[in-house]
Order: C-alpha cells, then sequence, then structure tokens
C-alpha cells in the first residue's frame, strides 16, 4: 500500500485518481481550496492551496507519490506554473515521485513529427496548451534529485465525454494514441487506471507519456 497525495483532488481528473488509487487500497489523501461536493469514501480530505505547499507539508512529507491534478483555470489560469515549482523543489532530493497531468498538445502527432501543438491550436484553448508545454519544460528541466512523471492524455477528454471505466489503455510513449478511426480519446476512469498504474509499477521516471484507447 502507497500512500499518495492528490493535490486537486476534487478535480475532474484528480477525483478519478483518488477513487481508483482508495479502490486499489492505497493511503489517499486528496487537497483542495474547498470542501469536496461527492467526497470519495476511504479517502481523507485536506484544505489547502498547492501555492503554499510549506503549508501542506502534513500531508506531503512521506509520501510515496504527489500527484499534481491541478488544470489552469479560473483563478490558476497564471499560477499553475508557480504552484507546479514549489512542489517540485519542495520533493526535490526526497524519494517521493511528483507524477503530473499535462496536456494533449505537448504529444508529438508522430513518431519523430511535429508536436501536436505545432500543428495549430484553436485561439480558445492556447492559454491552456501553453501552460501544459510550459509544465513538461519545467520538469525536463528540473534538477536530478526530482523522480517525476507526466502523463499526456489524448485530445479528447474531460467530463464531456466522461466514459466508463473498462480497465484498458495503450501507452503511446510520445506520440499521442489513436483508434483505427483516429479518434484520441480516453475516459476519466481509464486514465486513472493509467496514472495509478504508474505510481505502481513506475515505468517512466522522469520522462513523459501518452495514453488512450
Amino acid at each position: 500500500m502507497a500512500r499518495i497525495v492528490v493535490l486537486g483532488g476534487t478535480g475532474y481528473a484528480g477525483r478519478h485518481i483518488v477513487s481508483e488509487a482508495v479502490s486499489r487500497g492505497h493511503d489517499v489523501v486528496a487537497v483542495s481550496r474547498s470542501a469536496p461536493a461527492d467526497p470519495v469514501d476511504g479517502a481523507a480530505y485536506v484544505q489547502g492551496s498547492a501555492l503554499d505547499v510549506d503549508s501542506l507539508a502534513g500531508a506531503v512529507d512521506g509520501a510515496d507519490a504527489v500527484v499534481f491534478a491541478l488544470s489552469p483555470r479560473g483563478d490558476m489560469a497564471d499560477a499553475q506554473i508557480d504552484a507546479l515549482r514549489g512542489v517540485a523543489a519542495h520533493l526535490t532530493g526526497t524519494a517521493t515521485r511528483l507524477g503530473v497531468i499535462g496536456g494533449a498538445m505537448g504529444s508529438l502527432s508522430a513518431p519523430g513529427g511535429p508536436r501536436l501543438w505545432d500543428l495549430g491550436v484553436p485561439e480558445e484553448y492556447r492559454h491552456e496548451a501553453q501552460v501544459g508545454m510550459d509544465t513538461l519544460e519545467l520538469l525536463q528541466q528540473a534538477d536530478a534529485g526530482l523522480d517525476w512523471f507526466l502523463v499526456h492524455p489524448p485530445q479528447e477528454f474531460g467530463s464531456w465525454v466522461e466514459g466508463e471505466r473498462t480497465g484498458s489503455y495503450r501507452d503511446g510513449g510520445d506520440v499521442v494514441v489513436r483508434d483505427e478511426s483516429g479518434k484520441s480519446y480516453i475516459s476519466g476512469a481509464d486514465f486513472a487506471v493509467a496514472f495509478v498504474d504508474e505510481i505502481e509499477q513506475g515505468n517512466h521516471r522522469r520522462e513523459r507519456f501518452t495514453v488512450g484507447y
């Protein structure tokens, strides 16, 4: 059993990860700035902000894994990178793994090919996509004492395409995952399966990978 702390544990991806980790018997702490409207049975909840990680030391320190599941929206739109930088600094030199949810636009479109970002992003999504790119760059330049991994979701991922838990997914390495029809998607529950699998198995050390069906 691992102790897993999920920053942003009441958001879409975070809540799914909390639920999946609890179902496997892990000791899970979900951190959010407000009380959960629909808490996951078996998870502990702590109110706090990832922008002040020192105040969360009681929950974070000694954890096997800390999951950064925040989104650059609302009042976090311009604060996401600062929050991640602080969390990464806090965990550097410890045995705690940092797992981060990236953005789809950082995935490669094909082996050795351009990123999805380079193929064009609609204006309304550019800020969020840019934060995703900056997130990956921050981790890739992080001190060697930080054990991190980043998971790129597919292009269709969110509450508007909820889907169901099948327990299956594909790891695409650096390349966006598509099915035979060319669709790139995954349910929130199966994204969480892939994420918790990585926490348990540790196949990706200081690298990113993509998931999808």
